[in-house]
């Protein structure tokens, strides 16, 4: 489904508005998410390999899923700053580290391409499944290297390619098959924006990283229900929740039953549905 303008600031606007707008969604799933997204967060702090003390800064938090698990590794005395361009993401993880109970974070609102913090002012840099979304990933993956200390590790996540997750890719499918969006252009940001294992690899070089390392980790999706899948799809991707949102009653009818018929192939036991996901992982030294 297309992004909309082509203005880099009108475009950050919009993507900001679109988070904020999604962020209940968010909050409402945050445990099931949290769940979906383990493999990756585990992979991404073994490659940190915190310690007591140290200083990490989670980009494009979201709820703060992985910067609330880095927080316990670098206590005592260390901090990690929960950030989002979003203030309503940004509320959905204070909520979240008062609820568990985390006080050794600090939230702040900060852009992913220029993150204002002073030069080499962290020991770790985390971001998971935000990069891709960054209208200028270059510029992002540049900063992230900027506010590194020397030796510091970033580890981050982006989505593998559009095959490999159907989860993501089938509620598209839908609504472009129905005539009701166009898909996005290869180069807008997006999901699978960065979905090149090779690009992301020369993009952390480029910005001057080291040993960069890219992995492949399965994020399944659990069995699930046609109408579930359709609940979860509108609470959690706002561009799909605005084509929603304009359809008429047939027109989500039609949606609905295209949707059931591009999910039939992964049905699983009692009616249910399992859809496979691919993440891609990375990790390098400044």
């Amino acid at each position: 489904m297309t992004v909309g303008s082509e203005d880099p600031d009108a475009l950050r606007a919009q993507l900001r508005e679109r988070w904020d707008a999604a962020a209940a969604g968010w909050a409402k799933r945050a445990a099931a998410m949290r769940e979906v997204g383990m493999p990756v967060s585990a992979w991404m702090l073994e490659q940190l390999a915190l310690q007591p003390g140290q200083r990490v800064l989670e980009l494009a938090s979201g709820p703060g899923d992985t910067g609330l698990l880095a927080a316990e590794l670098v206590q005592p005395g260390g901090t990690v700053i929960l950030s989002d361009a979003s203030d309503a993401m940004l509320s959905v993880a204070r909520e979240r580290a008062a609820a568990q109970g985390v006080e050794n974070v600090e939230l702040r609102r900060l852009e992913l391409e220029w993150i204002d913090l002073p030069a080499a002012s962290v020991d770790a840099v985390l971001c998971r499944w935000g990069l891709m979304l960054a209208v200028d990933p270059a510029a992002a993956a540049r900063e992230c290297r900027r506010v590194l200390r020397p030796g510091g590790r970033i580890a981050l996540a982006v989505w593998d390619e559009p095959g490999r997750n159907p989860w993501a890719t089938l509620p598209t499918s839908a609504v472009v098959s129905v005539g009701l969006a166009a898909r996005s252009g290869p180069d807008a940001p997006g999901l699978f924006a960065l979905a090149d294992a090779q690009r992301l690899y020369e993009l952390l070089g480029d910005a001057g990283f080291v040993e960069v390392v890219v992995a492949s980790i399965d994020v399944p999706r659990a069995p699930v229900s046609v109408d579930a899948y359709l609940e979860e799809t509108i609470d959690l991707r706002r561009t799909f929740a605005e084509v929603w949102e304009r359809c008429s009653e047939d027109q989500r009818r039609a949606v609905k039953s295209e949707l059931a018929r591009l999910v039939a192939p992964y049905k699983a036991r009692g009616g249910a549905f399992a859809l496979p996901g691919s993440s891609l992982a990375a990790a390098a030294s400044a």
